[in-house]
């Protein structure tokens, strides 16, 4: 049984806090996802959201199925950073919230209260709430 790729790419300088992506990947959408995962900066997701979905403003975090078992984040740590000190948190907690948002998507969960419920006990099984 072969188990799918999890692949991380940092296109930013810097240091990322750490966040066990790989786990929460597994958490959410079980071994058998294959997702890739890019870390960017501003200029990246601001692209990646004109390109892709016509709107410009420099998103936190975009999600994209590629298909039924595969997809791909952009995590933008630079909007991460600034969101965390805005609502007093850790950096490390705003990025694993918005990961596992990104996640949640990609199982083809929308806005709202049980989407916020779900995110909330896996950050609080990995003691990231």
């Amino acid at each position: 049984m072969r188990t799918h790729a999890f692949d991380i790419k940092t296109t930013i300088r810097g240091s990322v806090p750490r966040v066990p992506f790989e786990v929460l990947k597994k958490s959410v959408l079980g071994s058998h996802y294959e997702l890739s995962l890019v870390v960017c900066g501003d200029t990246l997701a601001q692209r990646i959201n004109i390109q892709y979905r016509k709107k410009d403003y420099f998103p936190n975090v975009l999600s994209f199925e590629l298909e039924k078992n595969s997809g791909e984040i952009f995590l933008n740590v630079r909007k991460a950073e600034r969101e965390a000190r805005s609502l007093g948190v850790s950096t490390q907690k705003r990025l694993a919230l918005l990961y596992v948002h990104g996640l949640y998507h990609l199982k083809g969960m929308k806005h709202g209260e049980k989407m916020e419920n779900e995110e909330k006990k896996v950050l609080k099984k990995f003691s990231l709430l």
